[in-house]
């Protein structure tokens, strides 16, 4: 039973709770267009400062979160969880959207150059917003290049108001940012470098842990600094959590951590429209007889949420070989570029 009482200019609706027959819900005023989480059930200030403060600020935040989720970040009851979980989707028009729709939103998508004219045919016009694109080969085939030159590549278009800058994070788990290469191909961009420079946002992550946090803190860059990020580079992915789990014993434990990291860069890129580039090594499988036995890590949890893979190799007279290995809209293929002073290049 749901009982709607008017009084004072405020709503107060009754819902049913199932400990008691009826529980008074958070008092909603007049006038406002849509609900807020403070105006959910049993989340008072103190609650809604630590919603807010680990990323739930909004309903729809909320609406798409599981209950262990908020549980865990704001200690309240799973009962209780599972209760403002439900409301706010009730107050929230999730729907289905046609076709057309979705059309509509896809004409936002843009991509950010590889500088080769090859590669970014391979990738439909460059690595794609609004999802995760991952590189991965052994180690000198060009994936921490392919990052430096992206960083260059998003500051082409630069506007006259500084603050509006397109704003690239690093998460750097090896070590690999070198501002110096940033510098030394913007000028053969033709770019200032120092102004490239200052719209970098590095951090070093020590392990895993650090860098799943580094990743969910992307949020406040966006929400409490207001910076437009329009890049984000993981190099690389699985460096932690590879050194860390050792063992059958730890694969699940790693697995899990590494899905949950994964789908915070996934609603990230889709959420913001980011371009989410991330950097994966490789092993070799002994029992490959025939043909390249050169594989990615991270299982199938890094095969599903990458949206597309690309794997690098070293070829020919000091190229480098780029082949599209998955993606949902881009056939199979090949193509070769160079590594040069001037960043990614067709020719050498």
């Amino acid at each position: 039973m749901k009982e709607i009482v008017e009084k004072d200019n405020e709503t107060i609706t009754e819902v049913e709770s199932p400990l008691k027959k009826v529980e008074k819900k958070a008092v909603v005023k007049k006038g406002s267009d849509k609900m807020t989480i403070e105006d959910l059930p049993g989340v008072g200030s103190a609650t809604a400062e630590k919603l807010k403060e680990v990323g739930y600020d909004d309903l729809m935040s909320i609406a798409v979160a599981s209950p262990s989720e908020l549980t865990e970040s704001s200690g309240m009851g799973d009962n209780v969880a599972k209760r403002i979980i439900q409301v706010a989707r009730k107050n929230l028009d999730i729907g289905f959207e046609s076709g057309e729709e979705l059309l509509k939103k896809r004409a936002l998508v843009t991509r950010v150059s590889t500088n080769s004219e090859n590669f970014n045919e391979l990738l439909g016009g460059g690595i794609e917003t609004g999802s995760i694109t991952e590189c991965y080969g052994a180690y000198g085939s060009g994936k921490t290049a392919l990052a430096h030159q992206l960083v260059c590549s998003t500051q082409t278009e630069l506007g006259d108001d500084p603050t509006l800058d397109p704003i690239v994070v690093w998460i750097d788990t090896e070590g690999t940012l070198r501002p110096e290469r940033v510098e030394q191909i913007s000028k053969a961009m033709g770019l200032d470098p120092m102004r490239s420079l200052k719209n970098i946002r590095a951090v070093r992550a020590f392990n895993s842990d650090h860098q799943m946090l580094l990743a969910e803190k992307v949020e406040d860059l966006i929400k409490k600094d207001g910076l437009n990020v329009k890049l984000v580079i993981v190099d690389s992915l699985m460096s932690h959590f590879r050194s860390e789990f050792i063992g059958r014993g730890t694969l699940a434990d790693r697995q899990q951590k590494l899905n949950k990291h994964m789908h915070v860069l996934l609603k990230l890129s889709q959420n913001h429209n980011i371009a989410v580039y991330i950097t994966n090594q490789v092993m070799s499988k002994p029992d490959t007889f025939f043909g390249d036995p050169t594989v990615a890590i991270g299982g199938h949890i890094v095969a599903h949420a990458s949206t597309t893979r690309v794997y690098l190799r070293r070829g020919k007279k000091g190229s480098r070989v780029a082949k599209l290995v998955d993606s949902p809209c881009l056939p199979d293929g090949e193509c070769m570029f160079f590594v040069t002073d001037a960043g990614i290049r067709d020719d050498a």
